[in-house]
């Protein structure tokens, strides 16, 4: 063996034990720890100690007192709370299927081969939204659909159409909340659903093509299916995020007309930092971190039969 031969093997075991990879590997744990240290600042101690701060009654002023579950039975039995309840449910439900109907009607169209030029044009233009300010936005549209003096109702007066109550009213302000939302979430939507359609097999859709099929069954029975794990991560972060609505409908109607929009985080806020019960708005809180794992649980478990893995 010539000492040519001889020094490769010699490189390459010197290339396996220090490997590129082991030097980047400090670098890649010091980030995971990073994020490990903001996830249990900012997420796991606050849900402890709202979990302890639950069973307690608490105004600020004076010292805890323990109450045991006193609070969580106090909520069962507390109307309005549980109202607030139904309401987020409602107004979740809404959002995420408006959010994913759309923002799959959008990405379908914009994936067509005619229109993958301005691909890049709508997918700035409806993500736009979702970096804006959610307390600018709702003040912003708070003046628009004013019932008096709302742009909104100023152009619908000039085709004729009265002035529509759209936040003096239950149902008006419901649904104008929800369309609000939904307008600012739906470009967070779009830009996953066009990423997902892109990646669909070219030679799956020629095939189809062939067959005969339409574009209406090619969605239904190839894209959709192909993207249905994209479609079930949109739909959880979606639901996650509506079922904490808070900035919108405290912005713009403080959760009136009566409680017709008052959200569970508006319970939670009136509960806690207005009228100082603190270990009341705890148990609230936690009460909606276990609706939201409930739910969660049943999308994933809805979506086994539902979702297609390649």
């Amino acid at each position: 063996m010539s000492a040519a031969t001889a020094e490769v093997p010699a490189a390459i075991t010197k290339r396996r034990r220090h490997p590129s990879s082991h030097r980047e590997a400090p670098f890649g744990f010091a980030m995971i720890g990073l994020s490990c240290l903001f996830v249990a600042v900012f997420t796991a101690i606050p849900i402890v100690a709202s979990l302890g701060l639950s069973f307690f009654s608490w105004d600020v002023i004076s010292s805890p007192q323990f109450v045991g579950v006193e609070n969580y039975q106090r909520l069962f039995t507390d109307g309005p709370v549980l109202k607030s309840f139904a309401v987020t449910l409602g107004m979740a439900l809404a959002i995420v299927v408006l959010q994913l109907t759309l923002g799959l009607a959008l990405a379908v169209l914009v994936n067509q081969r005619k229109l993958v030029w301005i691909r890049t044009i709508f997918r700035t233009a409806f993500y736009l939204p979702l970096l804006a300010s959610t307390a600018a936005v709702s003040i912003f549209m708070g003046y628009l659909f004013d019932y008096k003096f709302g742009v909104v109702n100023y152009y619908l007066g000039l085709l004729g159409i009265p002035n529509v109550p759209w936040l003096t009213s239950g149902l008006g302000a419901a649904t104008t909340i929800v369309l609000i939302a939904v307008w600012q979430q739906v470009g967070f939507t779009f830009v996953l659903f066009v990423a997902s359609l892109m990646s669909v097999p070219t030679d799956v859709l020629e095939a189809a093509q062939i067959d005969g099929a339409g574009p209406l069954r090619t969605l239904f029975r190839i894209k959709v299916p192909l993207i249905s794990p994209t479609i079930l991560f949109a739909a959880v972060v979606a639901l996650i995020n509506a079922m904490q609505l808070f900035d919108q409908p405290y912005i713009m109607t403080k959760g009136g007309p009566g409680s017709a929009t008052t959200t569970v985080t508006i319970s939670m806020y009136q509960k806690g930092f207005q009228n100082l019960q603190f270990g009341y708005g705890s148990a609230i809180a936690i009460v909606l971190l276990v609706a939201i794992l409930i739910i969660t649980g049943l999308q994933f478990l809805a979506a086994r039969k539902l979702v297609f893995y390649q």
